[in-house]
């Protein structure tokens, strides 16, 4: 029988990493539940780490985030109107446009009727429904209050598109202006340049070294720009390999952090969305360090994610989290010290609703200095080179003018 890796978090909120021998993924998925665990992933022992390499990005997932949110939106709405679960689940199978999201809705309602919580029954979409999903649903179930915690939940999902959608927007422009810059940096070595090769071959005359290398990249770029395009590829590849070994991506998310702009970005927008998580979390009755180990996994990047390891450990010994995250020096200290006034006040979930308002409008200001010193910066660089090449050719052009003259 082949062999499946898994992760899975024990009624205590420990993390359980371990190999296990099944048929299949979705049996090694019913033998953590029986044991009373709370499965995260359970993949081949054979399959690569980190799966979310180049190849994901073709691969379409059966509900996206916008049709999860849409789910979220209207079953609570439903519940909230008094409709039973399965009721309420009956009705929105026939509201997605796609036939793969009715199948999923289907196999959510089918289970619900056979007597399974939503959330067991969300849980076994295969990762279609995150942790937080799965673990905020069950809490509602617990508590009593599935709409409401649904309702929180879609908040929390549109809030984090929005912060997604707004990162994405303001990188649009930098994105396409960086394309733009080096098209027409090759378009003028590969076509512009060597229509001056035979005239400056016919001077007869010593060529600048500007001129010379100038000339040498245009006959290169006309020649071989496939072997460029070949490199970039295999540069992405190689970039795209080396991120998912933990090691690698540790150290280089470490070098990231200690950037001076970008690395101000990063933890602003992770601080954020880990603000966002654990009050929503937090605020749904969710006990801190389940919370922890859950919103590990909305954090992109891995030196934070080690941080909130090392601070849960702590926060399981009895530490404050606020002191656990001042441990790491790598969150801003103004969110920690926001976290240290809602413990001491004992409205921690208050308190992380007003970190993630706070960061949601830093990131925003940080992006916006960023784009600031980023789009000058590239046109400038676009300037310099292409002066640089129209220099290299007029300067011989120039020369020969002058001994005619």
């Amino acid at each position: 029988m082949p062999q499946f890796r898994y992760r899975a978090l024990s009624a205590s909120g420990e993390t359980l990493d371990g190999q296990m021998e099944a048929a299949s993924a979705d049996e090694v998925i019913v033998r953590l539940q029986d044991a009373g665990h709370i499965p995260i992933e359970a993949r081949s022992a054979d399959a690569l780490d980190g799966g979310a390499g180049l190849g994901s990005l073709f691969r379409r997932r059966a509900l996206s985030q916008d049709q999860v949110l849409q789910f979220t939106q209207q079953l609570a709405t439903l519940l909230g109107a008094g409709q039973p679960l399965d009721r309420a689940l009956a009705i929105l199978l026939d509201l997605p446009e796609t036939p793969q999201a009715r199948r999923v809705i289907e196999r959510v309602r089918d289970a619900v009727r056979g007597g399974t919580p939503l959330s067991a029954a969300l849980e076994q979409q295969h990762g279609l429904f995150s942790r937080l999903y799965v673990n905020m649903v069950r809490a509602g179930e617990a508590g009593g209050s599935l709409h409401e915690t649904l309702a929180r939940l879609a908040d929390y999902l549109e809030r984090s598109k929005a912060l997604r959608g707004s990162v994405i927007n303001a990188l649009i422009y930098p994105a396409i202006l960086m394309a733009m810059v080096g098209l027409s940096v090759v378009a003028m070595l590969a076509y512009v340049v060597p229509q001056f090769q035979a005239m400056f071959e016919g001077m007869d005359a010593e060529l600048p070294l500007l001129t010379r290398a100038v000339l040498g990249l245009g006959e290169l770029a006309a020649g071989y720009w496939w072997l460029a395009l070949a490199l970039l590829v295999a540069a992405a590849l190689w970039f795209d390999r080396r991120r998912r070994d933990p090691d690698w991506r540790l150290r280089f998310d470490r070098w990231l952090l200690r950037r001076r702009l970008v690395g101000d970005l990063v933890a602003r927008l992770e601080t954020a969305r880990l603000a966002h998580t654990l009050s929503t979390l937090v605020g749904n009755g969710v006990p801190l360090l389940t919370a922890l180990n859950v919103a590990r996994n909305v954090i992109g990047n891995r030196a934070l994610v080690q941080a909130l390891d090392a601070a849960a450990e702590e926060v399981k010994t009895g530490g404050g989290l606020a002191h656990a995250l001042a441990r790491s020096k790598l969150l801003p200290r103004l969110a920690v010290q926001m976290v240290q006034v809602g413990e001491e006040t004992g409205e921690l979930d208050a308190m992380l609703t007003k970190v993630a308002t706070t960061f949601d409008r830093e990131t925003a200001q940080a992006i916006n200095r960023f784009l600031a010193a980023l789009v000058p910066a590239l046109t400038i660089v676009m300037a310099l080179v292409v002066g640089m090449i129209v220099f290299a050719i007029l300067v011989p052009l120039y020369d020969m003018t002058q001994s005619i003259g």
